[in-house]
């Protein structure tokens, strides 16, 4: 098969990043990139991609072109349009997380790639973490044991952002992290959020979620916090697991500590080992656009496909509308 050709819409922050790791197949190119800043078009056109890349602040021209697939790392307000675009041209989509920010344009997008026959695929970079997958296999294979509750922290100061609040910013990462870890739906939401620095926007809030089997989880996702932290905390009756995203020498540890409870009653306290296992580092992102490539060349299903993303944006929905309802209720209690 010959080389596979890439457009990208968006040449912001995601932009040059995924278009480093796709030039980095041996079997893939950028070959178009199309922004409306002008000025990121001429910064572009100055470094290494200034031999083949053409550059256009017109996305009609990367529809119309020969390319086989389109990154749109666009604000989210623009995915739906811009994807439903592409598929409509018969490309195939990698769309950054969220797919969407409404659940009807998700599931449209889904249900069009399929009658188009082209790969639909979501940003979702922490699912191809070997950190994360090597945690997904203590959980799967029971070595934590009954699994009580999961943890997740994604707090810094900023990125503030105007176009969506932290919920639709950060928690897609995490939520997809917790939906691939479990495998399976929350059955309840309960969501606290603030907004200190702009008004109507929020920029601090929890979220707690309810599985059927008694899986507890929550998340905390801030963009008002002192320090950077990105930890995963996995508490089963056998044992503890830590995912930390900013430790790269240490990312995952294996905490043999835990609580039982006896008949007198009192409660027994074990605190064993800590086990820091190996872990074959490879970056997400270039498994990423490894496997929208080689689900392109192989018309296969990518891990984080249309559907999975699509799941997502329904938990944040409903995170979204129960934030909504109960502002609504103080307000009326406020009346």
């Amino acid at each position: 098969m010959t080389d596979l050709r890439f457009g990208i819409i968006g040449w912001g922050y995601w932009g040059p990043k995924i278009a480093r790791n796709l030039d980095s197949l041996p079997y893939a190119k950028v070959t178009m990139v199309a922004d409306l800043d002008t000025n990121r078009l001429a910064a572009l056109t100055l470094n290494q991609y200034q031999t083949w890349v053409q550059t256009t602040t017109q996305v009609v021209d990367i529809f119309h072109s020969n390319i086989d697939g389109i990154v749109i790392a666009t604000p989210v307000r623009t995915h739906y349009r811009l994807a439903k675009e592409a598929l409509l041209y018969g490309k195939h989509v990698l769309v950054e997380k969220p797919l969407t920010d409404n659940v009807a344009e998700a599931e449209e997008l889904v249900a069009l790639a399929e009658q188009q026959q082209r790969v639909l695929m979501v940003g979702h970079t922490f699912e191809y973490s070997p950190a994360v997958n090597e945690l997904r296999k203590l959980l799967q294979s029971g070595d934590l044991g009954k699994i009580y509750r999961i943890e997740a922290e994604r707090v810094n100061l900023g990125l503030f952002r105007s176009d969506v609040n932290v919920i639709w910013d950060l928690a897609p990462h995490d939520m997809s992290i917790l939906l691939y870890l479990l495998g399976k739906k929350p059955v309840q939401i309960r969501v606290q959020a603030h907004a200190h620095i702009q008004s109507h926007i929020h920029d601090d809030a929890h979220l707690d979620l309810s599985f059927a089997d008694g899986i507890a989880a929550h998340i905390h996702v801030s963009w008002l916090h002192p320090c950077k932290i990105r930890r995963v905390t996995v508490i089963g009756d056998m044992r503890m697991a830590v995912y930390d995203d900013t430790s790269p020498a240490e990312m995952l540890k294996i905490y043999n500590k835990g609580a039982d409870a006896h008949a007198d009653p009192v409660i027994s306290y074990r605190n064993g080992e800590i086990i820091i296992p190996y872990i074959d580092w490879i970056e997400p992102l270039r498994l990423e656009c490894e496997d929208f490539a080689n689900s392109i060349r192989t018309a296969g299903q990518p891990r984080a496909h249309g559907g999975i993303g699509l799941e997502v944006v329904r938990v944040l929905a409903t995170a979204q509308e129960t934030l909504e309802q109960q502002e609504r209720q103080q307000v009326a209690v406020m009346v």
